[in-house]
């Protein structure tokens, strides 16, 4: 959506295609909030620091330089677009602080319901901008290229959609596994479009699990509780009431750490302790754990590493671009790199806001539409829903490239039906190391020949590394 308002901003007219209703999007369950170095005693060059240490080496820095140096920016956009973030009583931003970050600087808006107060905002601009046509309830069912480059869509009743760019901004793939924090549709459908119309994927080795996700046999089962409860001061404990881990170090440190005591004792959990934590900062989180029948002013919440965000997807520049001209993915299904091997916390939503203007100017530059070459590209691309995800293919990821993986497991995932989960499959065993989210049991250390080198697919092509600039 912000992408949307940035193009028509700038004169576009802009096509907004969406499966479902906007306020439906996966942003709408962003507990997170926005990081962006905004007081005196902190600064873009810290906040870099802090992404790079924990993208352990595989950071491409020029697209951590552009997120921080651009985020305070975004965050005064978006605040004069009509989104309220949180202040203290002298109205000053009330800045969050989260795992990995060196300062308070993660702005939210309503507390953990961030992205909600986001999406509706926008979603209310969208609407009444008269050079955006929403079409919601409406799928694309195919990239259309021609001549080497993007032409257009193909929707799922045929329809087609003519377009000099095309800006896909269709989430991540972390419901791919059994147990994620992610809503159903997250499982990576506009990579496998980007794939088809020939454009790279990168990194797919690398997804984030968060360690604090809840862990009941009811329907909050998965259910994220935010890092910004640990930032005022919740507490991970072990099955004696002992605390076994900085909680707020880096997100792949700490998940591990969970594993490690859940291995070690045979628990299925281990326990958070927001005891202290003052309710009305998070009233979401709060309401929807005692929904699920805890009450997390007096009992200890039971929580599990859960699949969370994928650092990888479709390989672009520090514009959007992919590697099929006038092809572009922004959020969460692009690749730029920022992210490295372990994303910084409330980086993604600040990514969105960042590249979603970048990619919103590049494209203006895009030649016009070409119907008669969208035509021609409708005849022979291949089309059609994605492939069934199945509970199988869910399992065996969640098996054979979860916190930790092994040369067996990831031959087997290869095998599987679903392509991403072949492709995931592939990419891990590349990579014989471990780095950040990537845990090889096999090639236990990092290797430093690795460092800043990327996993990339194409269609019909084994996978490489590629240095990216």
């Amino acid at each position: 959506m912000y992408t949307a308002l940035c193009a028509a901003r700038d004169g576009a007219r802009v096509a907004l295609v969406s499966a479902t209703p906007l306020a439906e999007s996966s942003s709408y369950w962003a507990q997170g909030g926005l990081a962006a170095a905004l007081t005196q005693d902190d600064s873009p060059e810290l906040h870099m620091a802090d992404t790079v240490r924990a993208g352990r080496g595989a950071v491409r820095e020029s697209a951590a330089r552009a997120l921080c140096e651009e985020a305070p920016g975004t965050v005064e956009d978006l605040a004069r677009l009509g989104v309220r973030f949180d202040a203290d009583r002298d109205g000053r931003l009330a800045l969050g602080l989260e795992g990995g970050h060196s300062a308070r600087r993660i702005v939210h808006a309503g507390g953990a319901a961030t992205g909600r107060r986001l999406i509706r905002q926008l979603s209310a601009l969208v609407a009444e901008d008269s050079r955006i046509e929403v079409l919601e309830g409406r799928r694309a069912t195919a990239v259309l290229a021609s001549d080497g480059r993007c032409a257009g869509l193909r929707l799922h009743d045929g329809g087609l959609l003519a377009s000099g760019a095309v800006v896909l901004a269709t989430g991540g793939a972390a419901a791919l596994w059994q147990r994620t924090t992610n809503p159903a549709g997250a499982t990576g459908g506009g990579l496998l479009l980007a794939l088809r119309a020939g454009a790279a994927l990168a990194d797919l080795e690398l997804v984030q699990f968060h360690p604090t996700a809840v862990k009941t046999p009811n329907g909050a089962d998965g259910f994220l509780v935010t890092e910004a409860i640990r930032g005022e001061g919740a507490h991970l404990l072990d099955a004696s009431g002992e605390r076994f881990v900085d909680e707020l170090a880096p997100r792949d440190e700490v998940a591990r750490a969970v594993q490690r005591q859940m291995v070690q004792t045979g628990a299925a959990s281990v326990d958070l302790d927001m005891r202290e934590v003052n309710p009305a900062l998070f009233p979401n989180v709060v309401s929807a754990l005692r929904r699920a029948g805890i009450d997390p002013e007096r009992e200890l919440v039971p929580v599990a590493p859960a699949a969370h965000y994928m650092m990888g997807g479709i390989a672009t520049d520090l514009h959007g671009r992919a590697t099929v001209p006038g092809l572009y993915a922004v959020g969460e299904c692009s690749c730029t790199g920022l992210h490295g091997a372990n994303r910084l916390a409330s980086n993604s939503l600040t990514e969105c806001f960042v590249f979603g203007a970048r990619a919103a100017k590049a494209s203006l530059g895009e030649p016009p539409a070409n119907l008669a070459a969208l035509r021609r590209a409708a005849e022979s691309a291949a089309s059609g829903p994605p492939p069934p995800l199945t509970p199988a293919s869910r399992m065996a990821l969640w098996l054979h490239a979860g916190i930790e993986r092994d040369r067996e497991g990831l031959l087997e995932l290869s095998a599987d039906p679903h392509p991403l989960a072949r492709l995931i499959g592939a990419s891990a065993l590349t990579r014989t190391e471990s780095r950040g989210a990537h845990q090889r049991t096999d090639f236990p250390d990092r290797d430093p020949a690795l460092d800043g080198m990327h996993v990339t697919v194409r269609t019909r092509r084994e996978p490489v590394f590629e240095s990216w600039t």
